[in-house]
């Protein structure tokens, strides 16, 4: 069995690549937009953070988290529950 140790050790790995690839994918997306639209204005500081942190923003990244957190841990919670954990 894996030590516990190296659980949370994968568990943050995983976790932190997850974060980082997904922040990644939202600034080349909105870097493509802003390419591909020619009536695209520039945008300043204060729309990027709107952009970034606002509500919308925040509801669908914590259910895209969600969405991926479930999905991950998915079999080991079925192994578990079948072992009665």
């Amino acid at each position: 069995m894996i030590s516990i140790l190296a659980q949370e050790r994968l568990l943050g790995a995983t976790l932190g690549s997850a974060l980082a690839g997904f922040v990644i994918f939202e600034q080349r997306k909105l870097i493509h937009e802003s390419l591909s639209d020619p009536k695209s204005q520039s945008v300043d500081q204060s729309q990027m953070k709107d952009r970034i942190f606002g509500k919308k923003y925040r509801m669908e990244f914590a259910s895209l988290w969600n969405k991926a957190v479930d999905q991950t841990f998915e079999p080991a919670i079925e192994y578990l529950s079948s072992r009665k954990w």
